[in-house]
């Protein structure tokens, strides 16, 4: 039997269904940034489960959302009304309080808001037809369709057009093999362990093999195909095994040799470019060095994929690098399954967070496995971990109970200046990688953790857990931490807005609930 197309009515409303929820999942997070960074909560003007009132001070324009760690429905109020704002107003409105609040002009940002946006459409469009992947792991790491919670375009793939990085897309459930490129042998460049990539396939004599992420390849064609003529570089086929990425979009897992790998992408994810700097390649060898040290001597219930080594050619640094990444085996706890911690906040089918029958104990476990390993490898080595929600896995045993946290990304690690690393990698002072570490851990983790379990448990308190698992470590910093009136915030909305590099981060103070000067949940 023919099948009759759908009636044009039903069409056009799939199509604004579609645009419904790319706004709304859009608006999230740039909502976020403009209510933490910029807008005035006016006193009195919340009303349970009612909208929320702000005024923007450079426009002056009142704004109301409904929501608080999720907020929708944005409304300006004008003409004696409220008037709810689509994607594209909410950008417009965003950029002119802006502009006059910084007495800066930027085009490139909006651009990115509105492509953030167009790529969840494209994302909604693709999973509406693929089934999501039976495996809890790979469901977590592809889940995240709204995203970094507090950023104004954590969806934003460079503005191409979809159909260039839909098939490499996380969130569309993507899976695909990688391109294997021999590189010439005195062309290479090779550090610490990288043997598991000569097990990916075989290279000719006088060549080594180098897998290459397909999409990156396209992005970079132009430049590498003088090295494809001249037999410096030659593509000998693809994985036998599929991969597919993680919510870092640029970090692979190759579950058939259960192997973690990060490729360079020459496209802005968030704050930055994802090209593997040949700054933080020189290195990255240093600063895994260091956190395998920290974790070696560290307490029970954390452990460390470690960035073990990474291979490229010399005559493109940069656009051909790929780290090695430890997989799960002789790291993950016997029995457990891991999920991503951000995937835990905007929650997905099987989220063990919206599970949790018994959410205290939940929690004291959770924070029981998070923290210990992040203050000690600060204390005791000098590491400050990238301990935010990308970075952190959560592995949970068969109740749902959380047993183990394992960590990954030496990239973002920061250590502190010591004597006993004179000659080694940059480092920073105690006071700027204790700020580093709260904000990574406190403020972007633990806080957006502690919300979506209250959300899940109305009128659960999570503070008394976070300040009783803190107060139990030894550290200088604790008793400030525990008692400061405010904690650090990172503006990503005005570091963006003011071409700040990625790695700058600034932060503004946001109230702290350790102390009871913030929000409960």
């Amino acid at each position: 039997m023919d099948l009759m197309p759908p009636p044009a009515d039903d069409d056009a409303a799939r199509r604004a269904g579609l645009a419904g929820r790319a706004d709304a999942h859009a608006a999230v997070p740039l909502l976020n940034c403009l209510l933490r960074e910029v807008a005035e909560p006016l006193p009195g003007a919340a009303r349970p489960d009612g909208p929320r009132t702000y005024r923007l001070p450079h426009t002056r324009r009142l704004l109301r959302v409904r929501g608080a760690r999720r907020p929708t429905a944005p409304e300006v109020h004008t003409a004696g009304s409220w008037r709810l704002l689509t994607h594209t107003e909410l950008v417009k409105l965003v950029a002119e309080e802006l502009r006059r609040h910084t007495g800066r002009s930027n085009h490139e940002l909006p651009a990115e808001m509105l492509d953030s946006r167009d790529a969840v459409a494209a994302l909604l469009a693709a999973r509406d037809q693929a089934a999501p992947p039976d495996d809890l792991y790979r469901r977590s790491e592809q889940s995240l369709l709204t995203g970094h919670t507090h950023h104004p375009a954590p969806k934003a793939r460079g503005g191409g057009p979809a159909a260039s990085w839909l098939p490499y897309a996380p969130e569309a459930y993507a899976r695909f093999p990688l391109t294997l490129l021999g590189v010439r042998e005195d062309c290479l460049l090779d550090e610490g362990d990288t043997a598991a990539l000569d097990r990916l396939g075989a290279a000719p004599p006088g060549y080594r093999l180098l897998p290459a992420h397909p999409w990156q390849l396209d992005l970079a064609a132009d430049d590498l195909a003088p090295a494809f003529a001249d037999g410096r570089l030659v593509r000998l086929g693809e994985t036998r095994g599929a991969v597919w990425p993680t919510a870092a979009v640029r970090t692979v897992y190759a579950p058939g040799d259960d192997l973690f790998l990060k490729f360079s992408l020459d496209v802005r994810i968030t704050n930055d470019v994802r090209r593997l700097w040949r700054h933080d390649l020189a290195r990255l060898r240093a600063t895994d060095t260091a956190v395998r040290d920290a974790f070696a001597d560290g307490p029970a219930g954390g452990a460390w994929l470690s960035d073990r080594g990474h291979r490229t050619a010399d005559f493109a640094v940069e656009q051909l690098a790929v780290v090695v990444r430890d997989g799960f085996d002789g790291r993950l706890a016997p029995g457990a399954t891991p999920c991503l911690a951000a995937a835990l906040v905007e929650g997905f089918d099987g989220d063990p967070l919206a599970a949790s029958g018994r959410p205290d104990a939940w929690w004291e476990a959770y924070l029981s496995r998070v923290v210990p390993p992040v203050l000690a490898a600060f204390h005791r080595h000098g590491v400050v971990l990238e301990a935010h929600l990308q970075n952190t896995l959560i592995a949970f045993d068969a109740d749902g109970l959380p047993v183990q946290a394992l960590f990954r990304d030496a990239e973002g690690v920061k250590l502190l200046a010591s004597p006993h690393r004179p000659d080694g990698p940059p480092t920073v002072t105690r006071e700027a990688g204790w700020e580093r570490l709260v904000y990574c851990l406190v403020v972007n983790h633990l806080m957006e953790i502690a919300a979506a379990l209250a959300d899940h448990h109305p009128g659960l308190d999570p503070w008394p857990a976070v300040r009783a698992e803190l107060a139990r470590h030894d550290l200088p910093e604790i008793p400030a931490l525990l008692t400061a009136p405010t904690l650090p915030a990172k503006t990503n909305l005005l570091l963006r807005w003011t071409a700040a590099d990625g790695a700058d981060a600034r932060y503004r103070p946001l109230p702290n609930p350790l102390s009871g000067h913030g929000p409960t949940c």
